[in-house]
């Protein structure tokens, strides 16, 4: 589960396992559990891709891990040429451990793409990327240990 949630967490990691994401950038931090960053996907052809401007937010309690977004605006950070802004209701993870090494991964999104995808289309893609993109999560997770010892071990802001 702390490997999970260090994935999920770690804006350098994810460049690796994170084959959609074009840029992630930090815009500020609100308090040490809250923070507002950029982030910008790669969406197959002929969408246009993304952007976003979340807000994250993030508690770790001895039972369970929680990461969830919504999207902000920021005045530092308005729409980028060659991107449909996209917006996050809600975006979630909950991590549960269930015994010694395991876990349980709970994962929620309520979004909208922008732009004039038929809501079939969206619906159809995210059916798809999602499930793609947890079986990436897991993956990512295994290699974790070994990536971090050699690129900033100590560093864990979150």
């Amino acid at each position: 589960a702390d490997t999970l949630y260090d994935v999920l967490h770690d804006p350098d990691y994810r460049k690796v396992w994170d084959k959609h994401m074009i840029e992630s950038r930090d815009l500020g931090c609100l308090n040490p559990n809250n923070d507002v960053s950029y982030y910008s996907i790669k969406c197959p052809a002929p969408v246009r891709n993304r952007d976003f401007v979340l807000q994250r937010s993030w508690l770790q309690t001895p039972k369970e891990y929680y990461i969830i977004n919504h999207s902000v605006f920021h005045k530092e950070c308005p729409r980028q040429l060659g991107f449909i802004r996209g917006t996050s209701y809600l975006t979630g993870f909950l991590i549960s451990p269930n015994g010694s090494s395991g876990c349980d991964l709970g994962y929620v999104t309520h979004s909208d793409p922008g732009g004039k995808l038929p809501s079939w289309v969206s619906n159809k893609i995210s059916s798809v990327l999602a499930p793609k993109m947890i079986k990436r999560l897991q993956k990512a997770a295994k290699k974790y240990d070994e990536w971090k010892k050699m690129n900033s071990p100590n560093w864990k802001p979150w």
